[in-house]
């Protein structure tokens, strides 16, 4: 198959943000007298946003206290973007090469999209990409297929010439939604379980570059 198009999660796919964003959400937390979490169990609220995740974190919150979680997480982590954020091992030198071969590299987040292009910029991954899309981009988001049938007719590119690389079942289900070929990142935060349906698998980005696609 001839590529043309590849689209990318960002958190757990190209940046390791766990820790900054465990930060945000004890914050948070603290702000609303609740007890903090751990990594790990941040780690298993991440995927479908923002809003999301504090009502996950503040169980049987109320609505007053979940939109004022939502306003003390997006700050905190705005303004604490990359205090602990990494990139994966590989992933810049993967995309260097990706770029170099003329692929348009795309963005699909459920994080906001402000946040994605601040976290892009300041890790120095922004010039990489013709396009982001975040949480607050369209009125769907992943595991809906919309964000990524948005990109497809942008770059006038047909389903088969995709791919969705992710580490979550909500890149997953979007990409198969979309019929794009699928490929999950075991090294991310979603249980390998999630990733059961993914074409492909592997376990640090550039073994991308070595699937039947590129070879």
């Amino acid at each position: 198959m001839t590529i043309k198009l590849i689209i990318f999660d960002l958190d757990g796919t190209l940046v390791d943000s766990l820790d900054d964003l465990t930060d945000a959400t004890n914050h948070m937390l603290s702000l609303l007298g609740r007890p903090t979490l751990t990594s790990e169990s941040v780690r298993q609220l991440v995927g479908q946003g923002a809003r999301r995740l504090v009502e996950r974190a503040l169980v049987n919150g109320t609505e007053a206290e979940v939109e004022r979680g939502i306003d003390a997480f997006l700050t905190y982590n705005g303004e604490h973007l990359s205090d602990r954020s990494r990139l994966y091992p590989g992933v810049r030198e993967t995309l260097e090469v990706l770029h170099g071969i003329g692929l348009p590299l795309t963005v699909i987040s459920n994080k906001n999209v402000a946040l994605c292009r601040g976290l892009l910029k300041v890790l120095g991954l922004e010039g990489y990409f013709a396009a982001v899309l975040g949480a607050d981009s369209l009125p769907f988001r992943k595991p809906s297929p919309e964000p990524l049938l948005k990109l497809l007719r942008d770059f006038r590119t047909s389903p088969a010439t995709a791919i969705m690389v992710g580490d979550s079942i909500n890149d997953v289900a979007a990409g198969r939604g979309a019929g794009v070929v699928t490929v999950g990142c075991t090294y991310g935060y979603g249980d390998l379980a999630e990733l059961r349906d993914a074409d492909y698998r592997i376990d640090e980005l550039p073994q991308l570059l070595k699937l039947p696609f590129f070879n």
